[in-house]
Parts: C-alpha cells; structure tokens; sequence
C-alpha cells in the first residue's frame, strides 16, 4: 500500500497527494471522531460476466481488514496518483485476476464483444462516473464506516481463465443475476454493500451475449 493517490475535498477539488496507507488511517480515525469522512480519492469497480451472462464475484479474503470473508465486484481498485481510470482499470484486472482487458466506447461495445474471442481478452466500458460514491466498510468488530469516493464504473465480458495474483482474493465464483439477487435476499450480510448497489444499478446491462 505504499502508493501516492490524488486526495480531493467533497466539492471535488485537489487537496494533495498522499501515501494511501497514510490517508485511510486519517480518514478512519475522523469518522470515529466525527461520524463523517471529508475527503475522497479515485477508485474503479468492475462488474464482469461470461458470455452466458453468469457474474464473476470476488470472495474477499479473511485476512482483509474490511469487509472480510464478503461476496464483492469482480475488481476493485485506487487510481494512484497521476494516473487514469482506465489505465487503473486495465491493470487491476491483470493485478487482481491475472487477465487481460481493454476498454472500448459504447458504440463499439456490442460489436467487440460478440466479434472478439472473449477467451482471450475481457471487453469492458465504462458505464457510469460517481462522483460521490459512498463505501459501506465493515470492520472485523463489526464496527463500520462510510468512505466517500470519486468512481468510475466499468461491466464487461471474458470467458477466459482466472487467476488470484495478488492475495486480495479468497475465491472467486460466478452466480446467475437472478441466483445473486435471491441471495442477497436472504443473506444479505454475504455481500457486500458495494455489490448490491451495482447489481441493483445496473441490473438491465447484466445480459449474456448475443451473437
């Protein structure tokens, strides 16, 4: 976690760079003193499917100090300091996962994914920009808190295989969009707050592929 990232005030604007480790021990202690976090920084989330349809969720490992043991988006990610949403994307996809990705517009999406081997490469687009983005962070004591961030949205496409490269996984698994919308009813607390917003936000771009 020794990396700079960009840190804004909550109207957007630039404060500083600062060493991200640094940054969440700031933020963490101000919402236990104030209930409320006042500044933000840029992070990516990507929703990933297989060509069937079938979502890929990440099973967040046991020794994560958040949201531990909890069913999250496929990817997440911070945008180090200097650097770009998409660049960010590209290489948590690779970092986290171990696959490869490219992000095409909306309007070549649909030709990308039903003309391009999704064994090979993930598809992605960017789907929406939050700007204030709120992260439900559950702590080990079952304490929480809430982190505001500034997010870019990705979903996409890949039938290839998978690997956990960097130890932010336990797992990973893939669930119909109708399998995780009945679990989250029934155990909600499996999941994270993150991933029920997105399947509910997004849930008519969860489709499988038509060719």
């Amino acid at each position: 976690m020794n990396e700079n990232i960009e840190i804004y005030d909550l109207n957007n604007n630039f404060i500083s760079n600062q060493n991200r480790k640094e940054f969440y021990d700031e933020t963490k202690k101000e919402f236990m003193q104030n209930g409320s976090i006042s500044k933000k920084v840029k992070t990516i989330r990507v929703l990933l499917m297989n060509s069937l349809g079938r979502i890929y969720l990440q099973k967040r490992s046991p020794l994560k100090t958040e949201n531990s043991n909890m069913y999250d988006k496929t990817v997440g990610g911070h945008v180090a300091a200097g650097s770009s949403f998409e660049l960010t994307t590209v290489k948590e996809c690779a970092e986290e996962l171990g696959f490869p990705s490219t992000i095409v517009s909306e309007d070549e999406f649909e030709t990308a994914i039903s003309s391009i081997d999704l064994k090979i490469i993930a598809i992605l687009k960017k789907v929406d920009y939050i700007q204030d983005f709120q992260s439900v962070r559950i702590l080990k004591d079952k304490n929480k808190f809430v982190q505001p961030y500034m997010t870019e949205i990705y979903i996409g496409y890949y039938d290839g295989p998978v690997r956990f490269a960097d130890g932010e996984s336990s797992g990973i698994e893939t669930f119909s969009i109708e399998e995780i919308k009945n679990e989250i009813a029934q155990n909600p607390s499996k999941f994270t707050e993150d991933i029920k917003f997105m399947i509910e936000e997004y849930y008519s771009l969860l489709l499988p592929v038509v060719k």
